[in-house]
């Protein structure tokens, strides 16, 4: 398929669906999934009352990342985010490797979802615990997921801002309910936990932030990317630290001996009594299906550019005729994510999905340089600035490397195991392409 681009070398065959706003809840929905729902449990068993305000430290760190992510978004028009990132500072292997990384971190990420999402649901509904169910249940949702998005970016986003409302208002409710609960001692603690108790909790801080990523691949389909994305990443983890954290200060106040399990149940139902926690279990299915909604928005066109590189078969590439979405890639996602989903093998997948993507950060931190070294002059002079020269993109790159140092030896091993295959795929498909020749 040819690699069709207009005259300012964006993507001609996809449609520009994606405004300012749904860009921003694309980088809400890619992060804020079942996280919200369990990290102020273990924020108050592990660090007591000074848990809230981790979030804001471990939300200032992320925002290096995001930002600088914003700066490098600004030198692309066409969909790929890091892919194309990776792709002109290293060239196709090391651009090639990114996307695959990132793509597998997504599609577990939809089928470890899914899996939560159930387990929520088994609250109201006994049989969703049933096998036969669950796997009726993961064809129709990831099924009917798959076909929204196939009919159209723009029937996707609609479904995203549906499933926003509805995940972010009863949150705000349940923040607004416990205010008048909060005291000094709860919101200014005394004491400093100690670094023992924090070991473990620091990653689970960290990992709830992953996820923004996904609003970069969009590029070729969001309107004015170079200013769209940068706008929607910063504000958008600007607004998804002050929901963590007031999350996380109210339940520390309203719940006194919390169980950590399903610490938001609990305080709906504190605050609201038995009605409260039924809001909640739905407002967390609700989440977790804006979540894996966002991801199968984005990591489609992960594959997607990786054909139109060269780098995957051309039929990764195929764009519908009537709805001009990446069809072929789309289909492939869901069918990948619905037999890891009943497979359960999601669960060993998802030990490296992070490692994964710390790794693709990492890479795209350190392409800035290039990346700025080859742009031509305009495009250098409207690019989102960043002060200070390289030092927001060396303290996300210290970040990254930081997360990665705390990887399991097993993490590593299921990592290894993804570039080999990844490789694998490349260099086949590089003979292919030769052959064909």
């Amino acid at each position: 398929m040819s690699n069709e681009k207009d005259a300012q070398g964006n993507d001609a065959k996809l449609k520009r669906d994606i405004g300012v706003l749904a860009a921003g809840f694309l980088v809400l929905n890619g992060v804020i999934g079942a996280g919200i729902f369990g990290l102020p449990g273990k924020l108050v068993e592990q660090a007591g009352m000074f848990g809230p305000w981790l979030i804001i430290i471990f939300g200032a760190f992320i925002i290096t990342v995001a930002w600088t992510f914003a700066s490098i978004s600004s030198f692309f028009n066409n969909t790929g985010g890091p892919v194309a990132y990776a792709n002109r500072a290293f060239g196709p292997m090391v651009g090639f490797q990114t996307g695959w990384l990132l793509y597998i971190g997504r599609v577990s990420a939809i089928a470890a979802n899914i899996n939560v999402l159930f387990n929520y649901a088994a609250y109201l509904w006994d049989g969703a615990s049933g096998e036969t169910a669950r796997g009726i249940m993961f064809f129709i949702i990831i099924g009917s997921i798959t076909v929204i998005n196939v009919m159209g970016v723009k029937k996707a986003i609609k479904a995203i801002n549906f499933i926003t409302l509805f995940k972010l208002l009863p949150i705000l409710l349940l923040i607004l309910l416990a205010l008048p609960h909060l005291t000094p001692e709860g919101v200014l603690p005394k004491d400093l936990p100690s670094f023992d108790q924090m070991e473990g909790l620091v990653l689970l801080i960290f990992y709830a932030f992953v996820g923004f990523e996904g609003v970069l691949v969009t590029a070729g389909e969001t309107k004015n990317p170079k200013k769209t994305i940068p706008r929607a990443l910063i504000t958008g983890i600007l607004v998804i630290t002050a929901i963590y954290f007031a999350v996380s200060m109210t339940y520390v106040n309203v719940v006194a001996n919390g169980s950590g399990d399903t610490p938001l149940v609990e305080m709906g139902e504190i605050l609201m009594g038995p009605v409260g926690g039924v809001i909640i279990i739905i407002t967390a299915i609700f989440s977790i299906l804006g979540n894996a909604t966002s991801i199968v928005i984005a990591a489609p066109r992960m594959t997607y550019a990786m054909a139109e590189e060269g780098s995957l078969p051309k039929w990764f590439g195929q764009v519908h005729d009537k709805y001009k979405t990446p069809a072929n890639s789309i289909v492939f996602l869901g069918v990948l994510a619905f037999l890891l989903a009943i497979s359960g093998t999601f669960v060993y997948l998802a030990l490296a999905s992070t490692l994964a993507r710390m790794v693709a950060y990492a890479i795209c931190m350190v392409s800035l340089h290039n990346i700025r070294k080859k742009a031509d002059p305009e495009t250098l002079k409207n690019a989102t600035n960043l002060p200070f020269g390289y030092l927001i993109p060396g303290i996300a790159f210290c970040v990254c490397i930081f997360a990665i140092s705390q990887s399991t030896e097993e993490a590593w091993r299921y990592l290894i195991g993804f570039v080999v295959l990844g490789s694998v795929l490349y260099f086949a498909n590089m003979y292919l392409a030769k052959k064909n020749n």
